[in-house]
């Protein structure tokens, strides 16, 4: 009851879905690093997603995996399984007993595939929109949900929604897998939801700011200070001198706010940072 795609562009790996039920993060989503993505759906087995990832771990192609995984599963013409490998290949199964309307599309690097659907041309749009869109794997995981929501998505409506990424050592600094993992559980716009959460996670821990959208702290060293001394981090008057109590406390305020993925070690600040933290210390203001 479900509308998924399963991806990869050779070194991220990610699943992305949306459905009306609980929580769905919890039971489609199966991805390893360097392995590949799985989306196990419909009445769904989640087992199946291990064992699909285990073979694929020990050199079997998609398509491989999933039909030695289904040949284990006596239910499995109810079960709908999207997967692809790090190489790749990509492959969707749908069961004849899914409940209407099911079905995928499989392309190069992706399998969109979804069950009780408003119809065909919400797993196709899915697919023209990840095919279109410019960006990394997760830009284009994203607008293919956005596209399938729009095409009509599970014609009984809206639920949960989630998006996993991986990408090696691509995590919280450089220490993790995990480039993107966020789930809304329940909530009226789970995908709209999605990418609201997805836009305070690029700016806080994704390291993919355009470079040339900096600023140097000698240039707005007054600005920040202002900022910092509302927000309660700087404790002198504003002297327009980026200083070492200026470091301390923009350091520790980009502490407080989580942006340890975003403290450069050069005279810049990022452009994104800059202006969240202008925007907070104007709140305060107010």
């Amino acid at each position: 009851m479900t509308f998924s795609i399963v991806a990869t562009d050779g070194v991220d790996v990610g699943v992305a879905v949306a459905s009306k039920f609980v929580a769905v993060g919890a039971f489609v989503p199966h991805v390893e690093t360097s392995v590949g993505a799985v989306a196990t759906q419909c009445y769904a087995n989640p087992s199946l997603g291990r064992i699909i990832l285990s073979a694929m771990r020990g050199g079997s192609i998609a398509e491989e995996a999933v039909r030695r995984a289904l040949a284990q599963d006596p239910d499995r013409e109810q079960r709908q399984i999207g997967a692809v490998d790090i190489r790749g290949n990509a492959y969707a199964f749908t069961g004849r007993a899914c409940p209407e309307y099911a079905g995928h599309v499989v392309g190069s690097g992706y399998a969109a595939q979804g069950n009780i659907l408003a119809g065909p041309e919400v797993v196709e749009a899915m697919a023209k929109a990840f095919e279109a869109q410019r960006g990394e794997l997760v830009d284009k995981l994203l607008a293919a949900l956005e596209a399938g929501e729009k095409a009509g998505g599970d014609k009984r409506g809206k639920q949960s929604a989630a998006l996993v990424v991986l990408r090696p050592r691509g995590g919280y600094l450089g220490l993790t897998d995990v480039y993107v993992d966020i789930r809304v559980d329940d909530h009226p716009e789970p995908i709209a939801e999605l990418r609201r959460i997805f836009r305070i996670w690029e700016l806080t821990l994704l390291q993919r700011d355009d470079p040339t959208d900096v600023v140097s702290k000698k240039d707005v060293a007054g600005e920040v200070q202002e900022a910092l001394k509302r927000l309660g981090f700087y404790r002198k008057e504003p002297t327009g001198v980026w200083d070492e109590e200026t470091e301390a406390a923009f350091r520790e305020w980009a502490g407080f706010e989580n942006f340890e993925n975003k403290i450069r070690d050069d005279d810049k600040i990022w452009g994104s940072v800059y202006r969240y933290l202008l925007e907070r210390g104007r709140q305060v203001h107010r």
